[in-house]
């Protein structure tokens, strides 16, 4: 009796990319392997005909495969499954998955294997695996929380991912906030609620990155208020949702140093204010004693030496030794008033504007720089009198001197024109030259305390300074400065009335 010929692959398992194998169930020796399964082990078919899978996978058990074999009994089409290792010609091993399957190909049973070379996936597996430590570790010495929160379309809320920072942050675990997302608006303040609902809408309804700051009272386990920072990028759901995923930090420590260095300058502007206010004062008293005092003294000494010089002899030196000290008295009249002057104008007196008035006068005579004086209510400014109280009148004076003090040493002007208004509940002084203009280096020196002392004195005022270029050339600066309660009440009694409907 001729022996049955030796079954084999169809063509169509031959050339399929998966691995597949054609076994003896006797002998469990390999028939059959594909062009796949011969190139992935590097071995030839004779070669393979002379193995079993036990040859292939050395980590298999013979009494394990055969008891795994056995269970698909005699039902044709059955298949079990095992992974293992199977080792190549060259000595490298690959991880497989094997489906076997029990068939009979012309009077001889068989088994036919399908392997799944699961290098890739197991490649996949470890660079997941490695990404996710990565992550892992990068979010856990994050200092604060990575978090991802979903809003959905019926208004419901979800935390889909919490970073182990919560509890640090939040004093809640993460299983606990998860279950019940709503805790988290509970810890934000009452008076912050609203800010936070607000950017979390506007972020929503624009697409754009949420940010926001607030206060959160973590009362379960240290009662302590933090200040917390939320930073998210929004990502549309297809549910028509929003997921946001982002950080929460606590910045506590930094808001605390910014209260304190607002403290601070708020300190440091008082005590500048009164340092101002001192320094005019005393300014006052010298000019004033310097005026009544040395210039009383001089008038007196100037009366009683033309009552000697008219006794003198007709001698012609001891006349011209009188004439000379005559002289020289009338220079120390001259120099008590400029000094007094310079010390604090008596023009300050009759008020802000006949102070500004005088000093653009000198400052053409001195410089040779026209300066022209514009203000409210007439040449004489009397709408603008009355509302400043002396020392805020004296701190905006002096800002007028530093700036014409500029004008003069730096903008090469020809013009000036300066214009004092009065806009309700503000006073308004604008000083602007046609000279080569401030830049921004000007700004950025170390040594610019003009510019500094400007602005401190019109903060000191509850106001504002700024400087901008013209157009064409030259500065231009803008005081802008807070009028009392009482003077703004009178300035909006002064306003015209809407007309009626």
């Amino acid at each position: 009796m001729t022996p049955s010929p030796v079954p084999a692959l169809a063509p169509a398992m031959q050339a399929a990319a998966t691995e597949i194998y054609l076994i003896d169930a006797d002998t469990l020796l390999l028939v059959d392997a594909n062009q796949a399964a011969r190139q992935n082990l590097g071995y030839d078919l004779a070669k393979l005909n002379t193995m079993s899978p036990l040859d292939l996978a050395p980590d298999l058990d013979l009494a394990e495969l055969r008891g795994l074999l056995a269970s698909l009994g005699q039902d044709v089409g059955a298949q079990v499954g095992l992974r293992t290792h199977f080792l190549r010609a060259d000595g490298s091993r690959y991880p497989i998955k094997l489906c076997f399957l029990r068939i009979v190909r012309d009077g001889h049973s068989l088994f036919l294997a399908i392997g799944d070379d699961q290098s890739l996936a197991h490649a996949a597996t470890a660079a997941l695996q490695q990404y996710q430590a990565r992550f892992n570790a990068v979010v856990n010495h994050t200092p604060g929380l990575v978090y991802q929160f979903v809003l959905h379309p019926d208004g419901r809320t979800a935390f889909t991912y919490l970073s182990e920072g919560c509890t640090a942050l939040l004093g809640l675990p993460v299983s606990e906030l998860q279950q019940d997302p709503g805790r988290f608006v509970q810890l934000i303040l009452p008076e912050d609620r609203k800010s936070y609902h607000d950017a979390m809408l506007a972020s929503k309804a624009g697409v754009s990155a949420w940010n926001w700051e607030g206060r959160i009272r973590i009362e379960d386990t240290w009662n302590d208020v933090k200040w917390i920072n939320l930073r998210a990028t929004p990502l549309p759901l297809d549910s028509g949702g929003m997921q946001w995923d982002g950080m929460m930090t606590n910045i506590t420590a930094s808001k605390l140093e910014q209260e304190e260095i607002r403290r601070s300058r708020a300190r440091l502007a008082e005590l500048t204010a009164h340092i101002e206010q001192v320094k005019e004062q005393e300014r006052t008293r010298i000019a004033r004693e310097i005026h009544d005092d040395l210039g009383g003294n001089l008038t007196a000494i100037k009366m009683a030496l033309a009552m000697l010089a008219a006794r003198l002899p007709a001698e012609a030196t001891l006349q011209e030794k009188a004439d000379y000290l005559d002289k020289l008295v009338d220079r120390s009249i001259e120099a008590v008033h400029r000094i007094s002057l310079d010390l604090r104008p008596s023009t300050l007196d009759l008020g802000i504007v006949a102070a500004l008035e005088w000093q653009a006068r000198e400052f053409e005579k001195q410089m040779g720089i026209a300066c022209i004086v514009r203000t409210d209510g007439g040449a004489d400014g009397s709408d603008i009198e009355g509302e400043l109280d002396p020392d805020h009148a004296s701190a905006l004076f002096r800002i007028f001197q530093e700036a014409l003090t500029n004008i003069a040493k730096h903008a090469g002007a020809t013009r000036v024109t300066v214009t004092l208004r009065r806009q309700r509940q503000h006073l308004t002084l604008t000083i602007c030259d046609n000279g080569r203009g401030i830049t921004q280096a000007d700004r950025l020196k170390p040594h610019s305390f003009g510019l500094r002392g400007m602005s401190e004195r019109a903060r000191a005022l509850g106001g504002t300074l700024s400087l901008s270029a013209v157009p064409g050339g030259g500065t231009m600066v803008v005081v802008k400065i807070r009028l009392t309660a009482s003077a703004a009440k009178a300035a909006a009694s002064q306003q015209p009335e809407a007309p009626r409907a």
